[in-house]
């Protein structure tokens, strides 16, 4: 499963056609344009049509081409080969990547491990849970966070209130 990443998760059907609403899990949300076969839950479908309409994806696939089948899909998550996720720009990673990686202060303490994900507009926030299950914030900024470490699960960061504490001698 780890090679496959998800892109969005489906709806519930509209219209009569069979086409079935998706809720984006993506930042590259025009990467449903060219889609042409997607993993529904555990089978392989085909994108016959997509339409954007409003925040959610309009999709339609070969195999269920009325609104009775399609409904079977709704809830199952949609993903695709590890191999097709869209191509990132140096210095960016993907949200699932992100997750799960353990965090450490400079000094080498581990913080906690990375939860969540949020998206604030400006920049990402890591949500960090601590041991003890207290949540950490961390904004996703060059000087908070020192080091990625995909192939080592850490994180390295460096937080504010440590800074203005040592500029305060």
């Amino acid at each position: 499963m780890e090679k496959r990443i998800v892109i969005g998760k489906v709806g519930a059907p509209h219209g009569i056609h069979g086409e079935l609403r998706i809720q984006p899990l993506t930042d590259f949300v025009d990467r449903f344009e060219g889609l042409g076969e997607v993993m529904v839950g555990d089978e392989l479908l085909h994108v016959e049509s997509v339409k954007y309409h409003g925040q959610s994806i309009l999709l339609k696939f070969r195999e269920y081409p009325v609104r009775e089948e399609a409904m079977k899909l709704t809830g199952r998550l949609l993903t695709v080969d590890r191999s097709e996720a869209a191509p990132l720009s140096e210095g960016e990673f993907y949200t699932f990547d992100i997750i799960g990686l353990s965090v450490f202060d400079l000094r080498g303490n581990k913080m906690g491990v990375v939860e969540n994900v949020l998206r604030t507009g400006s920049n990402d926030v890591y949500a960090v849970r601590s041991e003890e299950g207290r949540e950490i914030l961390v904004p996703a900024l060059k000087k908070v966070v020192k080091e990625i470490d995909l192939p080592g699960g850490r994180m390295l960061v460096e937080m504010m209130e440590e800074e203005e504490a040592e500029h305060a001698h």
